[in-house]
C-alpha cells in the first residue's frame, strides 16, 4: 500500500479506502501513445518459398498500414489490403461484394480492374433477400458481416447487427450465406472476415465456428487455411476495462468454396 494511505489509515480509515480506490484507477490509465517502451515486436514463422502469386499472403496476416480504401471513420472498416491480396492470389474476372459499407471492396476492385458488383442496406439491398441477387455469375465474393450486435450500424430492423437474439442473428446469417453461395459460379470462392467476441448477455459467442458450420450446411467446402488477421486500429485497443479478461486480438478470414458439378453428379 501506498506510504500515505498507510498513514492515513490509523487516523481515518474511510478517507484512506478513498485514497485506495483513487490509486488504483490511476493504474488503470493507459500510458501516452508515444509511449514505444510498451511496443513488442513478435518474430513470425517463415513461410516456405511457392508459386503463389502474392508470397506475404500466409495464414497470418499483419499489414498494419490500411491503405487508401473505404473509410477509415466507418464503423468496423476492415482496411483494403487483405481483400487486394485475395484478389491477386485468386485473380477472378468478377466480385460481388453485398456489404459495401464504405466502399472497401469496391475501391480495391477499381484499382485492380475488376468488375464489381456492390451493394449496401443503407441503399436498400438487403443482402438477405434472394430476389435481390443475381445468381450464378460471380468468380468470387468478400464479405465483412457484423459480429452480431458488436457494433450496431442501422437502425433497419434488418441489419444483422440488430438481431435481437443470438439464433435470431444465426437464422439471418444463413441467408446471407446461402445468398453469397447462389451468386457465386461453380468452384467460385467466398471469403467471409469473421470474429469471435464476448456479449454481455450472451458471454461468449463464437461467431467464427458458426460460419463455419452455416457454410458447410449451404454445400460450400473451406478452400484452403483460415487467415488469422492481425486487428490493428481496432477501436477496443484504445480502450481501458475495469474488467479482467483475455482480448482478442484477431478476426479470422474464412475462404469457402462453391463446388463444381461433374457431369454424373459427383462433386470432385
Amino acid at each position: 500500500m501506498h506510504p500515505t494511505i498507510n498513514t492515513t489509515a490509523s487516523i481515518n480509515p474511510f478517507y484512506a479506502a478513498r485514497l485506495q480506490r483513487f490509486t488504483r484507477r490511476q493504474s488503470l490509465v493507459r500510458p501516452p501513445r508515444d509511449d514505444t517502451s510498451r511496443i513488442v515486436y513478435a518474430k513470425l514463422p517463415l513461410a516456405p518459398i511457392n508459386a503463389s502469386p502474392v508470397p506475404h499472403l500466409t495464414s497470418l496476416y499483419h499489414f498494419s498500414r490500411a491503405g487508401e480504401y473505404g473509410d477509415r471513420k466507418y464503423p468496423g472498416n476492415c482496411g483494403g489490403n487483405l481483400i487486394k491480396d485475395l484478389l491477386r492470389f485468386f485473380k477472378p474476372f468478377s466480385v460481388y461484394d453485398p456489404m459495401t459499407g464504405s466502399g472497401t471492396c469496391r475501391d480495391v476492385c477499381n484499382e485492380l480492374g475488376i468488375y464489381c458488383w456492390s451493394s449496401d442496406l443503407h441503399q436498400g439491398a438487403d443482402a438477405c433477400d434472394a430476389t435481390r441477387i443475381p445468381p450464378d455469375c460471380f468468380d468470387f465474393c468478400w464479405v465483412h458481416p457484423p459480429y452480431w450486435r458488436q457494433k450496431l450500424y442501422t437502425d433497419d430492423p434488418r441489419d444483422l447487427s440488430r438481431a435481437p437474439t443470438l439464433d435470431a442473428f444465426l437464422d439471418r446469417y444463413k441467408l446471407l450465406i446461402a445468398n453469397c453461395t447462389g451468386a457465386l459460379s461453380p468452384g467460385g470462392k467466398l471469403a467471409i472476415l469473421m470474429g469471435d467476441y464476448s456479449d454481455r448477455q450472451a458471454g461468449f459467442v463464437p461467431l467464427v465456428y458458426h460460419t463455419k458450420r452455416l457454410a458447410f450446411d449451404c454445400g460450400l467446402k473451406q478452400h484452403g487455411t483460415d487467415i488469422i488477421r492481425f486487428s490493428h486500429g481496432a477501436s477496443s485497443s484504445t480502450k481501458v476495462y475495469r474488467s479482467s479478461f483475455i482480448p482478442g486480438l484477431h478476426d479470422v478470414c474464412m475462404i469457402f468454396e462453391r463446388p463444381r458439378i461433374t457431369g454424373k453428379g459427383v462433386r470432385p
